[in-house]
This record gives structure tokens, C-alpha cells and sequence, in this order.
């Protein structure tokens, strides 16, 4: 069957969107974004419908699901996994089956990406405790967020498209567990095998710094005195910075003036003679910084404030780990201002457990860098979820709202049981618990807007109407056929792997969302040329679009983990790919069997 024109010219869209998705150069959302541009300008997609997207079902009911997500992680969650997970001993086999089987529970009820930020940094310091490679710990972790989203409707946004797609067959659109069935099996022979053998195929690149090596800061705390013909008396701390800005790596961490110690002083606080200023650098950066600036080494000292003796030394530090929304990714600590606006220094930052050595003000920050901040409790709890970072566990800060965990709880299963009984509709009773949330305290409605991914909303506002041309151009039918001409061929169960290989492999290389899009339709059309059911077909998409494990850019979890456990591009597929075969064997026999045809 030829082509026609608007069955190649949508053909042509997705060929060169797919290109771009997999080149990576531009932004998946900005792509999407063009691709829906050009199909509108071509007149695939009637002019009412191009932005219909936007207030589609499917792309509420992701942003609803990412607000409750936050407000669950507000509500106190990274502390009361710390506490358990720290009970558990130094093996890694116990530790994975632990991680992967927490972070796959709570990816079945909150976004994926989170769940895995919620366990990314303790399962960094169990390794460093432990004294291993975190690789071995993450990749497990990141499988494991891929495999929990399979649970649920709101496990994971292609779940969601499906449920959606389902009512185009005329049946009502899938229920919060219909997916359980076989998302559930998959996921339990998923984890059997990472726990048992998957986690030894991780390759182990480094010996990770035990915890107290990593950061030794002591060895680079020095004090220095202001004394009293100082040119910088009476001058602004800024002043001094500004001089020696290019030429000492150095950052002032406190201030003793007379009985009085000040942490992360103002740049603006006016110096006096006797200051002392305590800094940390290393000793060629301590040399110059003399050098530039005629302050003078001064002894160890303490001071008496409210009754509490004090040590110049002993500064409030923490260590978190920059995630995938964070602000600081691709900045420096110099751009972002973070002494001036938030109050905190950045003391040091390790990439791949290891210490960087490098200027700190010229350290471009990515996803998985671990920082050393300074500062007070309250300007460090403002500043982490303010720049979006998650702090290690060993440092006791409670980021979260514990004493509102129960009503966090149990305003997100209220939401869940409104969906579940069928009395509203996803959309609607997922956004209803967003915005509890928000009333209820947990989150703020600024932190309720920052928590929506904006890249994947506009990605599924614009792909929706691009998937919708492929079926209206009778391109989904096109694909169908030749897809029904290996089905007379082959089993039915045949198929159904085809489909569900085809969708894998898709989502390896774009966003798992775009890949449940593009195949929904195909699917439908398969299942009408077989004069069969399309549940079967649609939960062969579903299981597909989840489940990409063998590159690191096919979902957001595996690129997250990828400098944190200095995995390279081809790491992944030595246990991906013997996971990827379990799970299309494991599903297809359990679709067969639930969702007969």
C-alpha cells in the first residue's frame, strides 16, 4: 500500500523528531514542541486541537501526581527511610534487595525520578559506610524506580496515556490497579533477579572514599587575623573577596569578633582590626591569599556566647546531592550568588566519589554532585529545598516536616481511594489531593508550581495531537498492517512480544512518555485487524514504554545515576539486557493469562 501525502509527511515529523530525541543536542520538550509546530502547519492536526494538549486529561493528571509527590517528600520521608535503612549491615546483596524493593514500592504512588531522589543519596552513603563502589548500588536503584512504576496508573505517565488510550477501543479507561496484575509480576521477578544476580554485573569502576575521607575538612580550616594596620580595616568583607577572587580559591566560613562568632558572615560586614576570619582552602590558596591580602595566622580560639563554649573550627556542614531539578545544575556557586542570597558556602564538591580539585567558583555542578555546604540549620534547610537538593542521610538534617507525614499520607491515599472506587475521574481527584496538599501546609503553592516538570508537561501537551495525526492520517493503520502481516505468521503470544519488544526498544533512545504515544495507536489498530481485544496490545505498550534499561538516556532515573556511579554509555545493557528478556518473558506470559485476547 502506497503512501499518501499526509501519511508521508507525518512519517517524515516523527522520523526527524525520533533523530533529534536520540542526538540529545536540543531539549525533548523543545523538540516535541517542533515536531506539533510542523504537523499543525501542515494541517494534520485541525487548528482547534494543535494546543488541546495542554489541558489534556493525561498531562493534569501527571502534574497532580508530581505535586503529591513533592508534598509526600516535604512531609518528612527521606528521614524515616534514613532510620531504617541505616539499621541494615554493610552487605551489599542485603542493601539492594532493601533499596530496590523501597524505591519500587513508592515509585508504584509517586514519580519515578522522585522516588529515586528520595533514596539516590542514602544509598551513596551506605556505600561509602560500606566502603565499596556506589555503582554497585545505583544502577539496582534505577531499575528498580523503572520496575515500581509499573504498579499503578500513577506509577508511571505511560500508565496514565494508556489508561487514557483505552477509552478510544469503547471501554472505560484503566483503573488505578488494573495495571497490578502483570506490572506486579514483572516487577517481583525484576527485583528477585537484581537482587540475586543483576547487582554483580554492575561494573566497579572505583573504590568509593569512605565517608570520612571525602571530605576532610579540618585539613583546610586555617584562621587569619585582621591586624591592626590592615588595609582591609574598616572596609567591607566584600573588599577583600573581590581582590583575591582570581588569584586564592579561599571561602570565609566565619567571623570571631572579640567574644562574638558569626558563621558564614555578610559579604558586606564591615572588618575591623582584631577580626579574626576562619577560611577554608588548601595551603597554596591560604599562601596567596596572605600574600594578597597582609592578614596574619592567628591561634586557635573560642569564644563564650550564651553560656555554650564554641570553637572557631566547629562549623554547621552537610553534604547533599544536586538532583535532576535542582538550580544548580550546569551553574557555578559564582553565578548563583549563594553566599549573597541564600547564606551558605560551598565548602567542596565530589563528582563520581571523588573529590574535586578544582576552583570551586569554577565548578559547572551536575546532576549527582555532592556538595559540602556551610551554614546555620535554618539557612541550609532554605537553601536545599530553595536550589532543589537532597541532603545525605550521616548529617541528621531534617529537611522535611515529620510531625505532617500522617496527614500527608493521608491526604495522598484519600486521593488514591477516590480514584480507585471509580467516584472521580484521575484528573480530578489526583489534582484534588495536589491541592490539599497545598492548603493543608506541606508544600507551598510555590513549591507546588516548582515541583511541576515543565519539560515533560509540554512534552505530552505536544506529542498528544502528534499522535493523534498518526492515527488520523491513517499512519497507526499503515504500521498496523504491515505488523498484521507477521501475525498471521506467528502465535498470538508472538504478537504480543513483537509489540512489546518494539516499544522497548523505542523508549531506550526517547522519553518513555513520547514512546507510549507513538505506539498507543499502533497497538489499537492491531488489535482491531486481529478482531481481538486491545487490552492486551495496550499493556504490552505499557510494559514497554516503562522499562528501558538498556541506555542511559531512555529515562530520567538512568541518566541520574550515571555520574554519581561513573557508569559509561555501554555499562548499562550488561545487566539491562538479561533484565530486559526477563521481563518480555515474564509479561507476555502474564498478559496471555490476565488479559486474554
Amino acid at each position: 500500500m502506497l503512501m499518501n501525502l499526509h501519511q508521508l509527511t507525518i512519517f517524515s515529523v516523527l522520523a526527524v523528531t525520533l533523530v533529534l530525541f536520540v542526538w540529545n543536542r536540543w531539549r525533548y520538550d523543545v523538540v516535541a514542541l517542533l515536531a506539533l509546530l510542523v504537523v499543525a502547519i501542515a494541517g494534520l492536526v485541525p487548528p482547534e486541537e494543535v494546543f488541546a494538549g495542554f489541558g489534556h486529561p493525561v498531562v493534569l493528571t501527571v502534574a497532580a501526581v508530581l505535586v503529591l509527590s513533592r508534598g509526600l517528600i516535604n512531609a518528612g520521608a527521606v528521614d524515616s527511610i534514613a532510620r531504617y535503612l541505616a539499621q541494615l549491615g554493610s552487605r551489599p546483596a542485603l542493601q539492594v534487595a532493601a533499596l530496590t524493593g523501597i524505591v519500587a514500592l513508592f515509585s508504584g504512588f509517586i514519580n519515578n525520578v522522585g522516588a529515586l531522589a528520595l533514596l539516590m543519596p542514602i544509598a551513596i552513603w551506605m556505600s561509602r559506610r560500606g566502603g565499596y563502589s556506589p555503582s554497585l548500588l545505583l544502577m539496582p536503584l534505577a531499575f528498580g524506580s523503572l520496575l515500581g512504576g509499573l504498579l499503578t496508573l500513577i506509577g508511571t505517565p505511560p500508565n496514565i496515556i494508556i489508561a487514557a488510550y483505552r477509552e478510544q477501543t469503547g471501554m472505560p479507561a484503566f483503573g488505578m490497579f488494573d495495571f497490578l496484575p502483570v506490572g506486579g509480576g514483572v516487577m517481583i521477578v525484576g527485583l528477585v533477579f537484581i537482587t540475586l544476580l543483576g547487582w554483580r554485573l554492575t561494573p566497579q569502576r572505583k573504590e568509593a572514599a569512605a565517608s570520612d575521607e571525602l571530605f576532610r575538612i579540618s585539613e583546610y580550616i586555617t584562621e587569619l587575623r585582621v591586624a591592626e594596620n590592615s588595609k582591609f580595616a574598616d572596609r567591607p568583607l566584600y573588599d577583600l573577596l573581590a581582590l583575591t577572587e582570581k588569584e586564592a580559591d579561599v571561602v570565609v566560613v566565619g567571623l570571631v569578633r572579640g567574644e562574638r562568632w558569626q558563621q558564614a558572615p555578610s559579604t558586606y560586614e564591615v572588618l575591623r582590626q582584631g577580626d579574626i576570619l576562619v577560611v577554608e582552602a588548601d595551603s597554596e590558596s591560604i599562601q596567596r591569599f596572605v600574600d594578597l591580602t597582609g592578614l596574619t595566622l592567628a591561634e586557635s580560639v573560642s569564644t563564650e556566647e550564651d553560656g555554650k563554649k564554641q570553637t572557631a573550627g566547629e562549623i554547621d556542614i552537610l553534604e547533599a546531592v544536586v538532583t535532576p531539578e535542582s538550580l544548580l545544575v550546569g551553574r557555578t556557586a559564582t553565578i548563583l550568588s549563594l553566599r549573597k542570597r541564600y547564606g551558605i558556602n560551598v565548602l567542596a564538591v565530589a563528582r563520581q566519589g571523588q573529590r574535586l580539585r578544582e576552583r570551586l567558583s569554577k565548578i559547572r555542578f551536575v546532576i549527582g554532585d555532592i556538595l559540602l555546604l556551610q551554614g546555620n540549620e535554618d539557612s541550609l534547610r532554605a537553601a536545599l529545598t530553595e536550589l532543589g537538593c537532597l541532603p545525605l542521610a550521616e548529617r541528621g538534617l531534617r529537611i522535611g516536616k515529620p510531625r505532617k507525614l500522617i496527614l500527608a499520607v493521608g491526604i495522598f491515599s484519600a486521593a488514591l481511594a477516590l480514584v480507585a472506587l471509580n467516584l472521580l475521574p484521575a484528573a480530578t481527584g489526583l489534582v484534588c489531593g495536589a491541592v490539599a496538599m497545598v492548603i493543608a501546609g506541606i508544600l507551598s503553592p510555590r513549591e507546588a508550581v516548582k515541583s511541576i516538570d515543565l519539560s515533560i508537561v509540554v512534552l505530552l501537551a505536544a506529542m498528544i495531537p502528534v499522535g493523534m495525526a498518526l492515527e488520523t492520517t491513517g499512519g497507526a493503520q499503515l504500521i498496523a498492517d504491515g505488523l498484521l502481516s507477521i501475525a498471521h505468521s506467528t502465535p498470538p503470544a508472538g504478537t504480543i512480544a513483537l509489540l512489546l519488544i518494539a516499544t522497548m526498544l523505542l523508549s531506550n533512545v526517547v522519553n518513555n512518555a513520547a514512546a507510549a504515544i507513538l505506539a498507543a495507536p499502533i497497538a489499537i489498530n492491531l488489535a482491531r485487524g486481529m478482531e481481538a481485544s486491545a487490552d492486551p496490545f495496550l499493556m504490552a505498550v505499557a510494559i514497554g514504554a516503562s522499562c528501558a534499561f538498556l541506555t542511559p538516556i531512555g529515562h530520567q532515573s538512568n541518566t541520574l545515576v550515571m555520574a554519581p556511579g561513573g557508569y559509561k554509555f555501554g555499562d548499562y545493557w550488561r545487566m539491562g539486557l538479561p533484565l530486559s528478556l526477563l521481563v518480555v518473558a515474564t509479561a507476555v506470559a502474564l498478559i496471555m493469562w490476565v488479559w486474554p485476547l
